[in-house]
């Protein structure tokens, strides 16, 4: 069975992603089954998932996935590198996985392959320590660095976020020496963090109507929209860090200076701007506006934020996910299943009590995610629904 993975920034809100899934099984045939690798409750950006990722599992099979997996949460919350690379681990783990697809500005491996065969070279790394010394930040220092070696057409692919981690996929996918097919797919619809509105808005202005209370449902897959109502009505959405804001302030106010080192990921400093930002501030979106400088972009400080309240520090290199962990699954993506209990090699999990039988380092990172859970939750409107324990109760959707 031809088998197309498509990595954590898969979306149910944004009807692109449901366009990419049709796409790809014109290209490779109707039977083709769909693997998401999803970020659970906290995504990349530094936030909350506007919808408990259970829910969100059930929401990606209603919009043509077979199969959804949970990429943990020390790999959804961090940069594009590390992203990538629990991504494709996920995916390359499961063993039943042909293609990675996705969507990038470009549409074309050509210039994207271009790139990631200069980024691990000294040229490079020449040219981009002569950069940031300049002051640039990482992202103009990297693009100035693979202008010198390529050209400025190639370069420029760099500026646009799903092309730069479109380069992150396919590096992972060569430092792993995975065998899995990768396939382009231009992006369709508004631009990344868009406030423009239509058929294809961007998630993020999706995400903002539904938390100004104005009106969305034209705006999703019917499946999504579903979904989004029943749990609007249970009192578990739709999620915010605003809705945590004090409990994030209370644990980040009880941080010193040198317990935020370890969430800088630079190690530039950056670490002391934070701790005066949180000791002088009385908001979370003014700490960042006080922490933030031309160097450090937002997302950045969004995910330190994150991740310092939850206590969940940002994997190494060559560090993988220890277990393939099942939220939804549809009668297809059950095929899938059974041929990875023969050939994934990381166990695979779908009860979530059974991850005590798989080892320590699988023990440790359930029990983060659980505590992530916990504190998750606590941000659902309706109080009542926040029980601590959710991660072990709650099981994959089978449709």
């Amino acid at each position: 069975m031809t088998a197309v993975g498509i990595i954590a920034e898969y979306n149910p809100f944004h009807r692109g992603h449901a366009w990419q899934i049709g796409e790809v099984r014109r290209r490779l045939g109707a039977d083709t089954a769909v693997a998401a690798c999803m970020s659970g409750n906290f995504v990349q950006r530094g936030d909350f998932a506007l919808l408990e990722k259970h829910a969100r599992a059930e929401a990606a099979l209603s919009g043509g996935a077979d199969l959804v997996l949970e990429l943990p949460t020390p790999w959804a919350c961090a940069p594009a590198e590390r992203f990538a690379q629990g991504g494709v681990a996920v995916l390359e783990a499961a063993g039943v996985v042909t293609h990675l697809a996705f969507g990038c500005e470009c549409g074309d491996l050509e210039p994207l392959e271009r790139i990631v065969a200069c980024l691990d070279t000294p040229a490079y790394h020449a040219g981009l320590r002569r950069f940031l010394d300049g002051g640039m930040t990482f992202a103009a220092a990297r693009q100035g660095a693979v202008r010198g070696l390529t050209d400025r057409e190639t370069a420029e692919c760099l500026s646009r976020p799903n092309n730069t981690l479109a380069v992150e996929y396919l590096r992972a996918l060569k430092k792993q020496g995975s065998a899995i097919e990768p396939l382009a797919l231009p992006r369709v619809g508004a631009a990344h963090d868009s406030g423009e509105l239509g058929d294809f808005s961007s998630a993020s202005a999706i995400r903002e109507r539904v938390l100004a209370g104005e009106s969305w449902r034209e705006l999703v897959p019917e499946g999504t929209a579903h979904v989004l109502e029943r749990e609007m009505g249970a009192g578990r959405a739709p999620v915010s860090a605003a809705s945590c804001e004090r409990a994030i302030l209370a644990r980040l106010r009880q941080m010193g200076k040198e317990d935020f080192r370890p969430y800088d990921g630079g190690n530039e400093g950056l670490y002391r701007r934070f701790y005066q930002a949180v000791q002088s501030e009385t908001a979370l979106e003014d700490v960042l506006a006080a922490a933030k400088t031309k160097r450090y972009p937002l997302a950045r400080l969004r995910r330190m934020l994150v991740l310092s309240a939850l206590g969940v520090r940002t994997p190494g290199p060559g560090e993988m996910p220890p277990y393939l962990r099942v939220l939804g699954a549809n009668g297809r993506g059950r095929g899938l299943l059974r041929e990875m209990v023969e050939r994934a090699v990381l166990p695979v999990l779908t009860k979530p009590g059974s991850v005590r039988r798989l080892g320590e380092r699988a023990q440790e990172v359930f029990d983060l995610e659980s505590r992530c859970t916990d504190f998750y939750v606590l941000a659902f409107p309706e109080l009542a629904q926040a029980g601590p324990g959710q991660e072990f109760a709650i099981g994959p959707v089978m449709r």
